[in-house]
């Protein structure tokens, strides 16, 4: 029994083994071809079986019928092409359009998106407390300007290092407008609250540690974790404020309280007594908010109610007195259910420029790039002023065997506000490298380029109608009408005015049949017979 089991598999691996290598040899094969052009097996299977389950009927699903479909198709994008609807500039600008959309992902590295997904959800879990100090400088600024600020924010840290507290040096030398608020204290925060380079810092730094200086395109920061907390998610809330701080301000909020506490309506109250002008009328609802919205103050007397529509005592903040009622709480979900909403987070923050990085330098490991040195030595020695002022047009790398030249390093430098020249090329080599990759990529990813032609063809397809059927449609008044009283009988006697859409869609039917028989009568056409016959006993 085991032997008969083995000998029906090794036939049946046979005859597998043999239609893959017939379907693979048929797809090399040429099925029909308009003016010498050829359309193979293999392009025709791909398009009919991705089509099929769109399609409704079983004459459409018929090969034959789908053969001749396709045919008036290529056809009609032979037409296009004749006409060159390819050169128009809006066609090339909505085409470069959808390239360069089709062209993101391949952009981003997916593996470095999620691990910063992750890592962003796990932040949220926690938030973080932290103080803060910053020394600004431009990062376009020149080399003696950021020399300066680095040492001053060096100089801060060894003064914290040697006894004086965080909020006194930020006092004195803070260039954040805050400061003078909040001596540089930041409060909680936790993901996507911060830049990405303070947050990640801030998040690396133990309590009561301060970091390293570190710079983003505000300057040198130093920052001192204070704290940490779980986090309680999102809330609802409403509010009565009194702006005054004095004791009048006082005696006033103590006074609402007490009608609070004997049943008043704390929305009636809100919305005769609070001064908040953009919640009073609603009743004193404010927007959901979560860490990092709202005064530490004002944060902290939310956490501490437990029970939804539990009220607080009134507490003052630096905007007056308050009193807070708790409408909802919304826990944090599970990273499952947040994942989705959180890599469209990481899409849409500075995080991004990680993934773009990372993805930058994996396509630079595909191609062979070399420097002039007699560029970098130069770059190095001199200002960009005397740099663009030079005639030469010396390559200055290349990228495979193509060479980028001086003259688009001079274009790319006249519209950049650095001018650090090593920076600058940096840049421009980057850029450049992007934009190889951007026309090579039709070479290298087939999925790509079948899906760009797809676009390309659709969008050459959707002109070509537009000006032989859909707009001739509704230009020829008089064919119309002519078209209507010969298919009088069809429409059984009913006025034109009453059943005008279905006549013009009727008509665009007459008119491109008319179309493409004049399109056949015009092409040479060759259909392989037997290449069909071996289809049709596939696909039945």
């Amino acid at each position: 029994k085991s032997k008969f089991m083995k000998n029906q598999f090794l036939i049946i691996a046979i005859l597998i083994r043999a239609f893959i290598t017939n379907t693979t040899a048929q797809n090399d094969q040429e099925l029909f071809n308009i003016n010498k052009n050829p359309v193979s097996v293999s392009e025709f299977r791909k398009v009919y079986e991705k089509n099929l389950s769109l399609v409704a009927g079983n004459d459409v699903k018929d090969i034959n019928s789908y053969l001749e479909l396709y045919i008036n198709y290529k056809l009609k994008i032979g037409e296009a092409y004749k006409l060159k609807l390819d050169t128009l500039e809006s066609f090339k600008k909505e085409l470069k359009s959808y390239k360069n959309l089709l062209i993101k992902p391949y952009l981003q590295d997916q593996e470095v998106i999620d691990r910063l997904t992750k890592e962003a959800y796990e932040r949220t879990l926690n938030e973080i407390k932290a103080s803060h100090l910053l020394i600004r400088v431009s990062k376009n600024a020149s080399e003696k300007d950021t020399l300066k600020a680095y040492n001053k924010i060096l100089n801060a840290k060894k003064r914290i290092q040697d006894g004086e507290s965080f909020e006194e040096v930020a006092l004195d030398i803070s260039e954040d407008p805050s400061v003078q608020l909040n001596k540089g204290d930041l409060g909680y925060f936790s993901a996507f609250k911060m830049l990405y380079n303070l947050e990640n810092q801030t998040y690396k730094t133990q309590i009561g540690s301060v970091s390293s200086p570190f710079r983003t395109h505000f300057g040198y920061h130093l920052i001192k974790v204070t704290g940490m907390r779980t986090s309680k998610g999102e809330f609802e809330a409403a509010h009565i404020l009194i702006r005054d701080t004095s004791s009048v301000g006082k005696q006033k909020i103590d006074s609402i309280y007490q009608k609070i506490i004997k049943g008043a309506s704390f929305e009636s109250i809100a919305k005769t007594y609070s001064e908040d002008s953009g919640s009073s009328q609603n009743g004193g609802k404010l927007s959901r908010f979560g860490t990092g919205k709202m005064v530490e103050q004002f944060e902290n007397a939310v956490l501490k109610l437990e029970n939804i529509n539990d009220v607080s005592q009134p507490f003052e903040t630096r905007f007056g007195w308050h009193i807070v009622k708790l409408l909802n709480k919304y826990p944090l979900k599970s990273f499952e259910e947040e994942k989705k909403k959180m890599e469209n987070m990481v899409r849409r923050s500075d995080r991004l420029k990680i993934s773009y990085d990372a993805a930058l330098k994996k396509i630079k490991q595909n191609y062979s790039i070399k420097l002039n040195n007699k560029i970098q030595k130069e770059i190095k020695t001199t200002s960009l002023q005397n740099f663009l002022e030079k005639n030469n047009n010396d390559w200055v790398f290349s990228i495979n065997k193509t060479k980028i030249y001086r003259n688009t390093l001079n274009e790319f430098l006249k519209y950049r506000k650095s001018s650090n020249l090593s920076i600058l090329l940096k840049q421009f080599i980057d850029y450049e490298i992007v934009n190889y990759f951007k026309n090579d990529i039709e070479n290298i990813d087939p999925d790509f380029k079948n899906t760009l032609t797809e676009y390309k063809e659709g969008l050459l397809l959707f002109r070509l109608m537009q000006d032989k059927v859909w707009e001739k449609s509704s230009r020829d008044t008089v064919g119309l009408k002519k078209f209507f009283k010969l298919k009088k009988v069809k429409y059984k006697e009913q006025k034109f005015e009453d059943i005008k859409g279905i006549v013009i869609s009727d008509y665009q039917k007459f008119l491109e049949k008319q179309w493409i028989e004049k399109l056949r009568s015009q092409n040479k056409i060759i259909i392989h017979k037997k290449e069909v016959k071996k289809l049709k006993k596939i696909y039945n």
